[in-house]
């Protein structure tokens, strides 16, 4: 088939297709992020690098084109994270679990937690932080957690409100680690999460902040922290802090980050 002057075949109609979808997943792995900003630049000096060559305007398509040559290695190191999520997620053992490929690719609209499950993970975190009682939960989104679920005992629980109290209470065995959540289901506990090593993190937060943040830098898990000290909630996304109102909003943040 021809479009006046250019030639369009399906084999076009797929390339366009597969790369608007890639780069709609790579927008969804850095938005919120301070990489966002980055990725649309990055977009903007490509297309004036195209439209330059469409133009015939050869210096500048050079020194474009020069620049985007070189950028790809500064990209390697800036996308570092995003880039390690994305392989996470293409490599991972459990694709077939899902129905569909879609899934993986969040582009069903389908919750996969329902709200009271999710009112029974922020109702237990805002208990325990009335009481000082120290928590860390994760909660699975795309990404494996095998390779953290190995380092704590496997479980098979229904998500409520009693046993997420029961596990970080002070006395019990089962306190120390995280416990992670997927499919409704709490899958392990006390596990060992990398911590991150990132400097700018503020000294008062502790290790399970640090935990928190690092779980979230390597997959695209999301992480409540209740701290011990000050007993407040922290909601961890992508390696940083999300800032919300009250238990309320915060379900609603999480139903739409799960979603």
């Amino acid at each position: 088939m021809e479009i006046g002057f250019i030639e369009f075949n399906f084999f076009d109609l797929l390339d366009i297709l597969l790369v608007a979808i890639l780069l709609y997943y790579i927008y969804r792995l850095v938005k919120g992020t301070v990489a966002i900003n980055i990725f649309i630049g990055i977009v903007l000096i490509y297309l004036i690098w195209k439209l330059t060559q469409l133009l015939q305007m050869e210096m500048l398509s050079n020194v474009l084109g020069q620049f985007i040559g070189v950028g790809m290695f500064a990209l390697i190191v800036v996308f570092q994270q995003e880039i390690r999520k994305f392989l996470l997620l293409i490599g991972s053992t459990k694709l077939a679990r899902n129905s569909s490929i879609f899934k993986k690719f969040n582009l069903s609209s389908t919750p996969s937690f329902e709200l009271s499950y999710l009112e029974s993970i922020v109702n237990a975190c805002d208990k325990m932080g009335k009481s000082n009682t120290g928590a860390l939960i994760v909660i699975k989104r795309n990404n494996s957690l095998d390779f953290v679920k190995n380092t704590g005992d496997q479980m098979n629980i229904e998500v409520n409100r009693p046993i997420l109290e029961s596990i970080f209470f002070k006395n019990s065995t089962l306190h120390d680690g995280a416990v992670i959540i997927e499919e409704n289901k709490i899958t392990a506990t006390r596990v060992i999460l990398p911590v991150s090593n990132e400097r700018n993190i503020p000294l008062r937060f502790g290790l399970r902040h640090r935990a928190a943040i690092g779980i979230t830098e390597k997959t695209d898990a999301i992480a409540l922290v209740v701290s011990e000290e000050n007993g407040k909630i922290s909601y961890i996304k992508n390696g940083e802090f999300n800032i919300f109102e009250d238990a309320n909003d915060l379900i609603i943040k999480i139903k739409e980050d799960l979603g």
